[in-house]
Formats: structure tokens, C-alpha cells, sequence
């Protein structure tokens, strides 16, 4: 089964998502300049609302290169003392083949991405096999035992995050997890310039005769109106989560609010830009994903000026006409809007968030149509 949300979303100037020269990033479609916001800065963005609203804590992930300070200091916890415990929770790691970085020990070769649950079930693996591991020669019958449980109690790893937005670990494909969600990169619906912001600061305790300003310099940005796509293999999702129901249905709640809620966080000081979606399209299918970016090859205007209406009347226009051609099999299909433009051919208008929410949750879990 697949989730697809879509959603319209326009910001007031911004640079939420910047190139390392500090311009916002964008792209070529349909032959002119668009806006976008890639999709690592949006799934960052909602993994950090998954931190700090989800509700099972406990089934959420790290991703760093400090997981060898944190396993140790569990162990430290625990009772142990500080160097062997950090050998241990080293030699552990170096077992199942993720290396130490060269130029710094305590630090992994490259981020890491762990469970919650499997850092805590390595630490007891550690505090079990604890003299051996923080030998300074470890031996090969430790090695072997520590590998295996390693090896196992990673493939039992339920953690919601992960489990949406996988994992690569370039030493441990065995262990790699493909991820059950795929989040497009949001583009503008429309052709985009960029802008330039002259700022000047003034040194509060400066003298009162000396002229000008003590710090001057230009802030680049733009105003689009985003077409953002985002999906969820709903049984892909529950498998990576050892097929916990409970946790599957937390999981997607909680995936539909963030990718509506969440937002970059580039250049919000300067320019607080939290406007909301002005369209949310659910969908729900057995099978097939198809992203509706297209009706925006040709970019929209309006003479009249203003781009979330026409937005919206092309995304109803181009999914008309793609399902006219391709047939729509989705067991549901709710909208919630706040654009004056028609968009009853959608589906059902949901009329409010919580509303969509609720009766998307059912479409998928509930076995009904909605």
C-alpha cells in the first residue's frame, strides 16, 4: 500500500535551503529558472520534528559520527571506567567492520545511523563480553561472539526514522535498510529570479559623531510558491519495523503531520517565513506511485498577479488528465485547502487538517474506503 501527500506551498522571501555560496538553490524545468529546497534539507527538517514530537521516543534513531562516545559513556553509566569503556564500545564496533576515523579515534569513519534500541542492545553486548573487548588484544573467539550479536540484533533494529528514510553503511551492506519513504525536491510552480538584501549594522557603543556603519553586507533570496511530493510504502515501512503495527500507525501519523508541519530552518531569523501548505492532496493506493510535478512544466502566471490559485488549478487540471489516461485505483483521496481555486475534482475536501489526518489513518489502517 502507498501514501502520497502533495502539497502547495508558497513562501513569503526566504533562503531556506542555501549552496555553499550561500545563494538559494535552484534548477532548470520546463526550460526556465525554478526555486527549490532539495529533498535532504526537507526530510532534515522533518526527522527533527520526529525528535521532538513523536510519541515513542524510545523507537527513534541517531545519526553521527560520535556513536563510540555514546555507547561508552552507557557503558560509564553503567559503572564502568571511562578508557576501557571506550575501548570496548571501539572494539565492538571494528567486530561488525565500522571503523574508527584515522583522525580521531574517538569518532566514526563516517555517520553512522542507529537505532535507539540497537545502541542500548550493543552496550549490553559490550557489558557482557567487557574484559575482552577492552583487551588491548582482543581475541578472536571475542570477536567472533560479539560479531554474531551484533549481526543479529541489528537486523531487529525498530526504529520509526530509519525505518522511513533507511540506511547505507558502506562496510555492513548486510545491514544497509532501504528506505519505505521517498521525498522529492520542491520546486517553484512558477519562473523565479533572485534578490538581494543590503543590510547595514550598527556598533551600539559606537561614538556619536563617526558616520556610517560598522558591518554592511548582501543577503540573497527569492519568493516562490513550491509544489513539494513526498511517498510512503506503507508495507515496506512495516517490515523495516519488525512488523509492528502499533508502531507502523505511530510512524505514518507522524510522517503526515511532519511533512505538512516541519520546515528548513535556513535564514529563519532573517526572514521568519512559517507560512502553511495551501493545499494538502492525500492519496492512499494499493500499488504505483506517480508524482504530479508536470503540471508545473510549464511554469504558471497570472496576469492579475498572484501564483497559489493557478497553482492549484494546474495541479487539478495535469491529475485529471493524467488519470483520464492511466485510470486512479486510490482507495482514497482527501484535500484540505485554503485557496479560492476549485479543487473538488481532487477527492474529498477533508475541511481540516486533524480531519485529513484521521481519515487518511483509516483509509490505511481501518481496510475501508474513505
Amino acid at each position: 500500500m502507498i501514501l502520497e501527500l502533495h502539497l502547495i506551498q508558497n513562501f513569503a522571501p526566504s533562503n531556506l535551503n542555501r549552496s555553499d555560496t550561500g545563494s538559494p538553490k535552484d534548477c532548470i524545468f520546463g526550460g526556465v529558472r525554478r526555486a527549490r529546497i532539495s529533498s535532504q534539507c526537507f526530510k532534515r527538517a522533518m526527522r527533527t520534528y520526529f525528535r521532538e514530537k513523536f510519541e515513542k521516543p524510545e523507537n527513534l534513531a541517531e545519526r553521527s559520527t560520535r556513536l563510540i562516545e555514546k555507547i561508552s559513556q552507557m557503558l560509564i553509566d553503567s559503572g564502568r571506567d571511562e578508557e576501557p569503556s571506550r575501548k570496548a564500545a571501539l572494539a565492538a564496533l571494528t567486530c561488525i567492520g565500522l571503523k574508527a576515523s584515522k583522525k580521531d579515534s574517538t569518532k566514526t569513519e563516517y555517520l553512522l545511523f542507529m537505532g535507539r534500541d540497537e545502541l542500548e542492545r550493543i552496550a549490553a553486548v559490550c557489558n557482557e563480553n567487557f574484559d575482552g573487548l577492552s583487551d588491548d588484544n582482543v581475541s578472536d573467539e571475542t570477536k567472533k561472539t560479539v560479531k554474531k550479536a551484533l549481526m543479529d540484533l541489528m537486523k531487529e533494529g525498530k526504529a520509526a526514522d530509519l525505518g522511513l528514510f533507511g540506511r547505507m553503511l558502506a562496510d555492513l551492506p548486510e545491514r544497509n535498510r532501504d528506505a519505505a519513504s521517498q521525498v522529492a525536491h520542491a520546486i517553484s510552480t512558477h519562473k523565479v529570479g533572485l534578490e538581494f538584501d543590503f543590510f547595514t549594522a550598527v556598533d551600539d557603543l559606537r561614538p556619536e559623531d563617526t558616520a556610517g556603519s560598522d558591518h554592511l553586507g548582501t543577503v540573497e533570496f527569492n519568493s516562490a510558491c513550491f509544489y513539494r511530493y513526498a511517498n510512503v510504502n506503507i508495507d515496506k515501512l512495516l517490515e523495516n519495523l519488525q512488523n509492528d503495527e502499533e508502531l507502523t500507525k505511530a510512524t505514518v501519523a507522524a510522517y503526515i503531520r511532519a511533512a505538512v508541519e516541519a520546515l528548513p530552518t535556513g535564514k529563519q531569523n532573517s526572514f521568519a517565513t512559517h507560512e502553511k501548505p495551501s493545499l494538502v492532496y492525500a492519496i492512499v493506493r494499493d500499488a504505483g506511485m506517480m508524482s504530479l510535478a508536470n503540471a508545473f512544466e510549464k511554469p504558471v502566471y497570472d496576469p492579475k498577479g498572484g501564483v497559489v490559485d493557478r497553482s492549484v488549478e494546474s495541479l487539478v487540471e495535469h491529475y485529471g488528465k493524467v488519470t483520464s489516461v492511466y485510470g486512479d485505483d486510490a482507495r482514497s483521496r482527501l484535500f484540505i485547502t485554503t485557496s479560492a481555486a476549485d479543487a473538488s475534482s481532487l477527492g474529498n475536501n477533508a475541511g481540516s487538517f486533524n480531519a485529513l489526518l484521521d481519515r487518511t489513518m483509516e483509509a490505511i489502517f481501518g481496510g475501508g474506503e474513505v
